[in-house]
């Protein structure tokens, strides 16, 4: 028993640190299931004094510290090696306030996402950054990875949301950033720590911006035979003016994937894409939004279009596709999602690419994104007990990112970097760039004890300073 052990229980409590390799062992992996490892301990403290003092223990014993949600990240940001302790923030889990005047929500990290909109909900207002797995992940994770979801497109993301936030500092001290008014009072520290994959700081208290929701809304189902015909319209709605509060899309594998799931929509079996789409507003510009999409749908041969007849055929449509990543388990061991970024314009050519990239490496890829801004999220299945395809997958995630990096886009939206994409970030950013960046770690966290090994490629590694292949 080592004395960093002792003080966190004496600080916490027995029960809330723990060590048992059986409850270690439940913290190995999070949503991205190609790496794990197990952490030297998980704690889990109560209270914005209770991380910092955590913190301050572990800062003295040269520990690192992973802070952890619900686990639901995509690109391993909340492993762990043995040498790190996870934060774990499933106790910090209240919604302390609601300003209803000003529309601000004070909450902590471990609150659910899904959970704020509806305490919100009572006085017409809800919380517009919406991930797929909203019904799981906590808003602490949120401000870590900067995440989206399919509301995005017209609301914006976490960094658009979040008015200040108290947090916790590598050496232990505590800052509040940002401020209500919601515009920075010179450098906008808050907003370089949101994203920052928990490398900087770690949020403890959070004060989010809630909207009114919309008088007015309507949502659709566009069917289509064709992969390329369901693409070319995104860019044509998009083209003339219209921007949905969502536009998502599946394609055949997917649809097959999802219609095995708990929330069935019932499309046919032969369907090669379908858009789900949503408008909302005031009430005349719904209408006439919808006007302009019926037009470019009808002119891009569509199968199929249907309109939510009621609020419970809606929720089923959203809970399909919000289910998708989960159906993959019906119809593959496990599953590898990407991330990467493209121009809209290029949507049908990204398509076949990634379609081809499939075939030469024998492995199946659904797709299922956000199609409005372009936010790619092929799912690559695989099986875990095959090295070899494992191997095939890794290499043709890769590739996948490059061809976006290629084309002038991103190699991720919304999912981060974590342990995933270090390589591919020495392919997005000159060396000056990695430099800069590695600057400002370095600034804040000189013992690199904050989530080690994320985000940034370690210097001198061979994977560093290199062209897109």
């Amino acid at each position: 028993m080592t004395g960093w052990l002792d003080q966190l229980r004496q600080a916490l409590g027995s029960e809330h640190v723990l060590t048992h390799p059986i409850a270690l062992t439940a913290y190995a992996q999070d949503g991205y299931t190609l790496a794990s490892g197990r952490p030297a301990a998980v704690v889990l403290p109560a209270s914005s004094a209770e991380v910092q003092t955590v913190v301050q223990i572990l800062a003295a014993a040269d520990k690192a510290i992973v802070p952890r949600g619900a686990g639901t990240s995509l690109s391993g940001g909340a492993i762990a090696d043995s040498n790190s302790v996870i934060l774990h923030f499933s106790r910090m889990n209240q919604i302390h306030a609601i300003d209803w005047h000003n529309r601000v929500a004070e909450v902590d990290p471990g609150v659910v996402n899904q959970d704020i909109s509806r305490a919100l909900a009572p006085g017409g207002l809800f919380y517009a950054p919406d991930p797929s797995s909203q019904q799981a992940c906590t808003i602490g994770g949120n401000f870590a990875e900067n995440s989206g979801g399919p509301h995005c497109l017209k609301y914006g993301v976490t960094l658009n949301h979040i008015l200040m936030a108290d947090v916790v500092l590598p050496d232990g001290t505590t800052a509040r950033l940002g401020n209500l008014a919601g515009e920075p009072d010179g450098p906008d520290w808050l907003g370089l720590l949101i994203g920052s994959e928990g490398t900087l700081g770690i949020a403890t208290r959070l004060w989010l911006r809630a909207l009114p929701i919309p008088p007015a809304s309507r949502t659709f189902l566009a069917l289509f035979d064709s992969v390329e015909e369901a693409s070319r319209a995104v860019s044509d709605i998009i083209a003339a003016g219209v921007i949905p509060a969502a536009m998502e899309m599946m394609d055949k594998l997917a649809i097959h994937a999802v219609e095995q799931g708990a929330y069935p929509v019932g499309y046919p079996e032969d369907l090669e894409a379908v858009l789900l789409i949503e408008l909302d507003g005031e009430p005349a510009v719904v209408d006439a939004d919808r006007r302009v999409v019926h037009g470019i749908l009808a002119a891009r041969q569509v199968r199929a279009l249907r309109e939510a007849e009621s609020l419970e055929e809606r929720t089923l449509w959203w809970a399909n596709r919000k289910t998708a990543f989960g159906a993959m388990g019906l119809i593959s061991p496990r599953y590898y999602v990407q991330d990467g970024v493209i121009p809209r314009h290029v949507l049908p050519e990204a398509l076949d690419t990634i379609g081809r990239i499939g075939e030469r490496f024998r492995i199946r890829i659904a797709n299922v994104f956000h199609a409005g801004d372009g936010n790619l999220h092929p799912l690559l299945l695989y099986n875990h007990q095959d090295p070899d395809e494992v191997a095939r997958v890794k290499e043709a995630g890769s590739e996948i990112l490059a061809y976006c990096i290629r084309v002038g886009g991103s190699i991720s939206g919304e999912h981060g970097i974590g342990i995933e994409k270090l390589q591919e970030m020495a392919w997005q950013f000159a060396p000056q760039d990695l430099l800069a960046q590695r600057s400002v770690k370095q600034a804040f966290d000189p013992g690199g004890r904050f989530n080690p090994g994320k985000l940034l490629p370690t210097p001198g590694r061979c994977i560093d300073f290199r062209p897109v292949p």
